[in-house]
Parts: C-alpha cells; structure tokens; sequence
C-alpha cells in the first residue's frame, strides 16, 4: 500500500494546513493545559473603538447600535464585522456557535463536505481490518524493525510506527496519530502540540480550523474555507473572539472571496486586541 498518501496529512499539520491541497479527508485534534490569563487580563468593554483604518481594513460609516458594531471592508470586497456580544445568560461556546452557523450558511459546499468527511472517519473505526497472506519479511537493526506479509507491514523507527493492513494504516510520529483508510479516503489524525486546543478537519476542497484558549477568559478563533467559491463568490468564513469572564465578548467576523486571507485575518484579530487586550 502506498504510504505516501498517509504522511502528507502529518505535514500539513505542521503547516496548519496553509497553502496544503490534498485529496483526503483530514480530521486533526490537539490539546494544551496551558492557563490563558498568562497572556494578560481582557478588558471589560463599554462600547467599541473602531478606527477609520486597521491596516487593510477601511470602517464603513460610524459604529451602530449604540457603539456596538462597526463594519469594515477589505481588499476584493472581504467583509469584517466588529461586534460587542453580550452573553445573556449563555455560555461563550453557545453565542459563537450561533455566529458559526450564520457564517456557515455563506459556504454550503463546505458544510457538505466536511459532514462526509465526519461519516467518513467513523468508517474508518467501524471497519474490521482483514488478514492477508503472502511472501513474509522481517529485518533487524539496532532501534528498527520491519515486517512484512503480503499487504501487510508493520515499521517501527525511533519515534516513528507504521502498521498497515490490506487498505488501512496506521502512523505513529512522535506525538502524532495518524488512522486512514484508502477505500473511503477518509484520515483521522489526533495529536499535541505546545499551542492551545486546535482542531482542524479538511476533505478535498474545504477545511475548518479551530482554536480554543484554555482557562476562564474566551480566546476562540474559527475558520471555515472552499477552494470553491460560493453562488455569492464567497470562499472564506470565519471569526476571532475574545472576552472577559461574564463577558461581554468582542467578536470580529470575516467573510472574503479571496482564499489568502492572512492579512485582513491579522488586521481583524488587531481590532479586537485593540478593545479587548491579548
């Protein structure tokens, strides 16, 4: 079994997957204890300060709804909303989940993809793995260690374990898990890294990306993309919140028709560091 296929997921994960294009469903999650508030208090919010410029950003008229919400425009018509988010009595995973689905509705594709790539990672768990037989191989080495059966193989290396059987694998780097199965093309990876918790998913042309901060305070990012673009010609969504404990949380939106947009995100994320604090 070509093993190619398997390894490129786990360097997307090192890229985070910019610029990585694939043909397999990508499924990757990490955690980390680590307490946010050493990242400094986020303010508690009044109303908003929304400048006539943030880098690539441009404030379309005056802040509306008593201070409350500020619009912005970017390069190739991206849209950037500012918005202070009272919580009401509901949690911040709550109010963001709202704000996902509204923004999900602008990349329908997306969703569907992305809800074939779930079905498709439970696949990969369900399926019972058969034997195969074949020519046999086996070889020694100080800290290696390779066998072989037919289809099958498995490769210990420091630091590095691969199993495959018939049509699944399984990659073992570091602190990297990697399960995939070639009939259905789905891929679950699990991991951790040193950052917060993250998770992403992809499957051919969409992919989600997630970070949550741990501790009381919200620090949340969200993103979800198509290389194709929408019937409005939208190909990125997403957001960037961040709120005291109580709230209220200040919350900068992002719809763009164009799919690099690392610049009007950085420029999103400065206007609510602006109000709120790292």
């Amino acid at each position: 079994m070509p093993l190619r296929p398997f390894i490129i997921p786990a360097l997307c994960v090192a890229a985070a997957l910019a610029g990585c294009d694939g043909d397999r469903g990508v499924h990757i999650t990490s955690t980390h204890t680590e307490d946010n508030d050493s990242k400094g208090v986020l303010k508690v919010v009044d109303t908003l300060q929304c400048p006539q410029t943030m880098g690539s950003l441009t404030r379309k008229g005056s802040a509306s709804n008593e201070g409350r919400v500020c619009t912005y425009v970017g390069p190739k018509g991206t849209e950037v909303t500012l918005q202070m988010v009272s919580l009401d009595g509901k949690t911040p995973a709550q109010v963001l989940k709202g704000f996902e689905e509204r923004l999900s509705a602008s990349l329908p594709q997306a969703v569907a993809g992305l809800r074939n790539a779930a079905g498709d990672a439970a696949q990969v768990t369900a399926t019972a793995r058969s034997d195969a037989s074949g020519d046999q191989a086996s070889v020694r080495a100080p800290g290696m260690s390779v066998d072989a059966d037919g289809e099958d193989a498995s490769v210990r290396l420091p630091g590095m374990r691969i199993e495959t059987k018939g049509d699944q694998a399984s990659v073992q780097i570091g602190g990297l898990h990697i399960d995939a199965n070639d009939n259905s093309g789905a891929v679950n990876v699990e991991g951790s890294t040193d950052d917060d918790n993250v998770s992403i998913r992809a499957r051919d042309d969409a992919a989600e990306v997630r970070a949550v901060a741990s501790g009381d305070a919200t620090r949340a990012s969200w993103m979800l993309s198509d290389s194709r673009p929408s019937a409005e010609g939208w190909r990125r969504v997403g957001y960037e919140a961040r709120g005291p404990v109580g709230g209220p949380l200040v919350v900068a939106t992002i719809r763009s028709r164009d799919r690099n947009t690392g610049r009007v995100l950085d420029d999103a994320k400065d206007l609510v560091t602006l109000n709120v604090g790292e």
